[in-house]
């Protein structure tokens, strides 16, 4: 060990608090918003390549994001298939070569890493899922950016645990603030960010000691991604949104009991796949391609289901998806936890956050339109809809209901719809305590469960 080093660990292992935390907050600010830049220029170039280029097939965008229509029908079907098993091959190949623990959804990897081994996240496993979920994304499967952003700063942290000999406490701390800066940064949502930092490691606890540095990394790498690719909300809504219908709570609540059920089945549907596929007698290699030729079969009949899926939110924010036939509304979240399942829980690299919310948005649509056109108080505007869907869904089966509610919160710019929206979330969070599942397999239910972790005294 150098010299440097061994002042550089006296000198942070010897501040107070605060200008500890200013230092390390700060750095794994900079690091989650220069990685959330690097990984959202990865997956829109896979992006380009694979659908793109290789397919002819070009997905919609959300409003912050260019606002793109996409394709009105696919010019090469037979190539989606062939490119989405490709893409899967490729990042199957990767994982299982280089760095088997990049598998999956990334974020449950991190909260373990929290609880268990705070310095135990591999630079290697970093730099792998970058690609590896870049490669899944971008050729189609369906999954989220933010457990390959939350996994770089999550990595930072840990790095600076190491490095810094930072105790046990401080490094629990460091890879907490670093998984939620990297998602809100990711999700230009640095408020929700900072909360999730301390909600999302606890089922039915929270981290009070990661909130005030989660505050300062997540509004830093929020800054330092903003910089590159702008500030405005990931989805615009058209128009404003006034709570003025009481009776509208009602039709919210029957989205909050549909949201618990659907969260279960998400949770269960995907780790019951991990499990189907840890089972199947050939190689870990070749399973995310299995999984991928799935749902590039799938995708045929449901476009919706390819990539992040954030474009088609979008048009359901909208008028886009009005006269889309009601049957494939009603598929529409079913297909998504299917095609999630499928091509994360076979061994594909991406996140599961992003998917559960678009899950809650089709579910939000498919209520609007079930109740449009005969029920009171329910109005010609599916937005509020699609939005508690969104908080609804993901808040309930994350087990971090206030943080996800802030996030889509900031995400559609609708913050005047959080009041509403609890009673939604409630109701969806109370059904999966009952059941006591979460689609964060690693989170502990308590602080008092929180394992000894001895100090290295290195």
């Amino acid at each position: 060990m150098s010299a440097f080093v061994r002042a550089l660990r006296a000198r942070v292992n010897g501040m107070s608090y605060l200008p500890k935390w200013l230092l390390l907050a700060s750095l794994i600010g900079v690091i989650a918003g220069l990685g959330a830049v690097v990984f959202y220029e990865a997956l829109r170039l896979s992006t380009q390549l694979f659908l793109g280029l290789l397919a002819g097939y070009h997905v919609p965008t959300p409003a912050g994001e260019g606002n793109a229509a996409g394709s009105a029908h696919y010019a090469r079907a037979w190539a989606i298939p062939l490119v989405v098993v490709l893409g899967a091959l490729l990042s199957g190949w990767l994982v299982f070569t280089f760095a088997p623990e990049a598998e999956g959804h990334g974020t449950d990897a991190a909260i373990d890493a929290v609880h268990r081994n705070p310095r135990g996240i591999r630079l290697r496993a970093v730099a792998v899922k970058i690609v590896a979920s870049a490669l899944t994304i971008g050729s189609g499967g369906s999954g989220g950016r933010e457990g390959p952003t939350a996994q770089i700063s999550a990595g930072f942290g840990s790095l600076l645990a190491r490095l810094l000999d930072l105790s046990p406490e401080d490094g629990r701390i460091a890879v907490s603030v670093g998984v939620g800066s990297g998602i809100g940064a990711i999700f230009s949502a640095p408020l929700g960010g900072a909360v999730l930092a301390a909600d999302i490691v606890y089922r039915d606890d929270f981290e009070f000691e990661a909130l005030l540095p989660g505050v300062l990394a997540s509004i830093i790498a929020y800054a330092i991604f903003g910089a590159f690719l702008g500030y405005q909300p990931l989805f615009a809504i058209p128009g404003g949104y006034r709570f003025d219908q009481p009776l509208q709570l009602v039709w919210f609540a029957l989205i909050g009991l549909l949201a618990g059920g659907l969260g279960l089945l998400y949770s269960r549907s995907f780790y019951g796949i991990v499990a189907l596929s840890h089972r199947l007698p050939f190689s870990r290699k070749l399973r995310p391609a299995l999984g991928g030729l799935l749902v590039g079969l799938i995708a045929l009949g449901l476009p919706e289901v390819l990539g992040t899926g954030y474009g088609w939110v979008q048009k359901g924010l909208g008028t886009e998806l009005v006269h889309t036939p009601l049957l494939i509304i009603l598929a529409l979240p079913l297909a998504r936890i299917l095609a999630t399942s499928l091509s994360i829980g076979t061994g594909g690299s991406g996140g599961v956050f992003g998917p559960g919310m678009v899950i809650g948005a089709f579910t939000g649509l498919a209520v609007w339109r079930l109740l449009e056109p005969f029920a009171p108080a329910v109005g010609h505007d599916p937005a509020p809809f699609v939005i508690v869907g969104m908080m609804a869904v993901f808040g309930g089966i994350s087990r971090a209901p206030v943080a996800v509610m802030l996030m889509v919160a900031q995400m559609t710019g609708s913050i005047t719809l959080l009041g509403p929206a609890m009673v939604a979330v409630a109701i969806s969070w109370f059904i999966v305590k009952r059941a006591d599942d979460s689609i964060y397999r690693s989170q502990l239910h308590t602080r008092a469960e929180e394992p000894v972790i001895p100090d290295s005294g290195g």
